[in-house]
């Protein structure tokens, strides 16, 4: 266990103090309480789970680079003290399987249910985790936190361990089983599960639906209206060995439509995202900026970002949104 150490004594910066990250960069946006942190995947990609406090919450933050999921757990408190996670060894489905330092039960990152262990059954609560561009957070938050590399250890961030790894032709590492022929093996997806409908929705698709950079898919899941907007500008962390200089893949984040009283409708409109009930301008991170509802935000709900082969073989009754 913990051959990939885990981040058990986090330190972070500033925004302002940060100069090492690319505009571009991904990290993974975390907020609450008022509790706004940036966690760069340059360094998650050699640590994969960070263990910290957030608003005052105790949480688990963790990336797995084989499946390219980014998920974020309030910690349990587990006989009268709350517990730390570390990472097993052991992976499903190409998978993350942690460990929870109290009973060293079993737990996959992208169910958070344990598997195998003294807790075997018991179901972590998930909060939502954005891996959006440094750039997008930066903006969004003036006054936010980002975890440092300052970690402890001697490894090489900003180089990716995986290069070429999220070739679209290449076949996932360690995956035993068939692959969901319906997409490419590694195609990018946000997974939404969502009262018992579960939805991929593939960033090539949203892709080809953006104008000027940007596009919003407003849907019913589970009887709950969301919105899906896709955004040009965050690269790989697997693409190119230099993850500043890899490839412009986007990011993909999923909120509640309702605010209020209402349901909104979300549109691009000038490279901005815009609601149709109130002409109100939102940013990526579910922020509006400009308009009737300044000040508001949108709610993220519970979505992964995942390679599909993985996102399939945990969710094998997913549909694929068509973009239509």
């Amino acid at each position: 266990m913990d051959g990939i150490p885990a981040i058990d004594e986090p330190v972070f910066q500033n925004v302002s103090e940060v100069d090492w990250l690319a505009d571009k960069e991904p990290v993974i946006a975390f907020e609450l309480g008022g509790d706004a942190r940036a966690y760069p995947l340059q360094v998650l990609t050699w640590h994969e789970i960070v263990n910290d406090e957030v608003g005052g919450t105790p949480v688990a933050v963790t990336f797995c680079p084989l499946c390219n999921t980014a998920v974020a757990f309030e910690r349990p408190e587990i006989e009268g003290e709350v517990t730390t996670f570390g990472t097993s060894g052991k992976l499903i489905h190409s998978n993350l399987v942690m460990y929870d330092r109290a009973t060293e039960s079993l737990w996959p990152q992208v169910t958070g249910e344990a598997l195998v262990g003294e807790l075997e059954g018991a179901q972590l609560e998930r909060l939502p985790a954005r891996i959006v561009s440094w750039q997008d957070f930066r903006n969004a938050f003036r006054t936010g936190r980002v975890l440092s590399r300052d970690t402890g250890h001697d490894r090489r961030y900003g180089e990716n361990p995986y290069p070429g790894y999220d070739d679209v032709d290449s076949a996932p590492f360690l995956f035993s089983g068939e692959t969901d022929g319906r997409l490419a093996a590694v195609e990018r997806v946000l997974g939404i599960d969502s009262h018992g409908e579960v939805v991929a929705f593939p960033y090539f698709r949203l892709e080809d639906r953006a104008s000027g950079g940007l596009t919003a898919a407003n849907e019913t899941i589970g009887s709950k209206p969301v919105v899906v907007v896709w955004k040009a500008g965050t690269t790989s962390a697997l693409d190119g060995a230099d993850i500043a200089g890899s490839r412009d893949v986007g990011a993909a984040v999923a909120y509640s439509r309702r605010v209020g009283g209402m349901v909104l409708t979300f549109i691009s409109q000038g490279g901005t995202l815009v609601d149709q009930e109130t002409h109100t301008t939102w940013n990526l991170l579910g922020r509006a900026i400009e308009g009737r509802l300044e000040g508001r935000s949108l709610r993220p709900i519970e979505a992964v970002d995942s390679f599909w082969f993985d996102w399939a073989a945990f969710h094998p009754e997913t549909k694929i949104w068509r973009g239509t």
